[in-house]
């Protein structure tokens, strides 16, 4: 049997959202009624002119610089030709020798598979006018809605460098955040916003993983899938199904296109693929060549923090596994929301005064417990109370300072674990200040030792049994005690002093 492995390239749309389209002053939005955002130039008529949107073509710069891209100085854009019913001039614009960026590479972390991690080269990104949209109706007509033609696309193609479905998924998760940081598009796949273009072949290898022959064959290309699980799907389908053509000798011969068929879970074949020299590109005649020297060198600075370096940075400074940091990084919202909450915590930090002559060993223990805290309640408990309502963190109304401020509280063991629990509940439906909820709820925790001892009494006199076995030695009745003490007080007995009385308990 043939030792074979998956040769996996990408070719990604992710559609801008400047205010206007790409070549002309239609607003690029959703419409309302199908056709009410067109014009002559973006339903091709004759003796239409197209303008370049130079927003989209700073975004692409910007794109280009965040996937370590080199800048080309000047570009140029040219007309791709190809018939479909909604290409309305019979061609698309677009970059093909000269693109904006191009010769970059990206690094992801996969986190288990063929690879722990892998460097994806980029072989160009550039710009593009979106198609209208086609809708198949009764009787065989078809209504075309020219709302999304000349839409501004930044089309991202990646190296064959994938070897796993993961990894393609993983590099897209990551392009999502991508393109969301940068402010250039929100990425949705769901709503058409990225689209990808799965290209899959296979090789022989030998048993130390060098390729044996030609290092690659004709691929296949599966065109506009359109969710991460069905990019896996497609790979593994694609992988399956070439392989056994490989283990029957007749692997393919020819490049083709295939398309998803979701209900049957299968790619099926459409045409064989075209290259380059098919589509007959030229120069865009009525588009002057760009130089793009003084938007490079003013774009440059304004790079943000990428997400990858977000994620290590809360590492870093915030003491959080590598798993809790990509939780709270994967959501740009809840990032921004965590760095606000951490920024208050270690102020508070600064305000204690058993911390200011503190060791810098202890400091950093310290903020690692709180971190740790934090973290714990913001990611397991409140994102669980989210789920449970259905609210998206964009939704919900609790401050970062709030939550800081709630943090602290149960630091200095003014909350239960189960009154925390209530609090927290009625952050959620006010956006109230924690310290305003205690009270009016009464929900202090007692640190009386009297009143707790009164307690810890009436329980043991309740518990004969129990009590005795505990004071046998016993030890494990010490949660069974805990829990019914806590139970009593509504959850407001101290359990630090309950446990200190317990114990007492125990030696006598």
């Amino acid at each position: 049997m043939k030792l074979l492995e998956p040769v996996i390239g990408l070719e990604i749309h992710l559609q801008l959202k400047t205010k206007s389209k790409m070549f002309c002053a239609c607003p690029n939005q959703e419409a309302a009624a199908p056709n009410s955002f067109i014009c002559p130039v973006c339903t091709g008529q004759p003796g239409s002119l197209p303008v370049p949107n130079e927003q989209a073509v700073r975004w692409c710069i910007l794109a280009g610089l965040a996937l370590n891209c080199h800048i080309n100085p000047s570009t140029k854009f040219d007309r791709k030709h190809y018939f479909y019913p909604d290409l309305p001039k019979g061609y698309q614009i677009s970059q093909f020798d000269v693109p904006i960026a191009e010769h970059g590479e990206f690094q992801i972390i996969t986190g288990g598979g063929i690879r722990e991690s892998a460097v994806i080269g980029i072989t160009r990104v550039h710009l593009e006018e979106d198609a209208a949209k086609s809708f198949h109706g009764e009787e065989g007509k078809t209504f075309v809605d020219f709302n999304r033609a000349g839409s501004p696309l930044i089309e991202i193609v990646t190296e064959p460098d994938f070897r796993s479905a993961r990894e393609a998924k993983v590099f897209l998760q990551e392009l999502r955040l991508l393109g969301r940081a940068l402010g250039v598009s929100n990425a949705e796949m769901e709503k058409g916003e990225m689209r990808c273009d799965v290209n899959v072949s296979m090789r022989e290898i030998d048993k130390n993983g060098l390729f044996v022959g030609s290092e690659f064959h004709p691929k296949t290309e599966v065109k506009n899938v359109n969710s991460f699980k069905a990019v896996e799907r497609v790979i593994e389908f694609e992988i399956q199904r070439q392989s056994k053509l490989w283990q029957m000798s007749s692997p393919p011969a020819v490049s083709s296109t295939r398309g998803w068929n979701d209900d049957k879970q299968a790619t099926e074949e459409q045409r064989t693929k075209e290259d380059s020299g098919d589509y007959r590109y030229f120069p865009e005649p009525d588009i002057p060549a760009l130089d793009l020297q003084a938007m490079i060198k003013e774009i440059k600075p304004t790079l943000p923090e990428l997400p990858a370096a977000r994620r290590r940075r809360f590492v870093d400074e915030y003491n959080l596994s590598y798993e809790n940091a990509k939780y709270l990084c994967d959501d740009q919202r809840l990032a921004d929301f965590s760095e606000a909450m951490f920024s208050e915590l270690f102020s508070w930090m600064e305000t204690v005064p058993e911390l200011e002559t503190a060791t810098e060993e202890v400091l950093e223990k310290e903020k690692h417990r709180l971190s740790k805290l934090a973290v714990g309640w913001l990611v397991s408990k409140y994102g669980g109370l989210l789920a449970d309502k259905n609210i998206s963190f964009e939704e919900q109304k609790i401050s970062p300072e709030n939550f800081a401020e709630f943090i602290i509280l149960i630091a200095k063991g003014r909350l239960s674990t189960g009154n925390g629990l209530q609090v927290l509940q009625k952050m959620m439906d006010t956006g109230a200040d924690p310290e305003h909820l205690i009270e009016e709820h009464n929900l202090n925790l007692v640190a009386d030792e009297s009143a707790i001892s009164g307690v810890v009494k009436k329980i043991m006199d309740e518990n004969p049994n129990e009590a005795a076995r505990f004071r046998a030695g016993e030890i494990k009745l010490l949660k069974f005690f805990l829990g019914q003490i806590m139970k009593e007080t509504g959850g407001k007995a101290d359990p630090n002093v309950a446990k200190m009385i317990l114990e007492q308990e125990l030696g006598e």
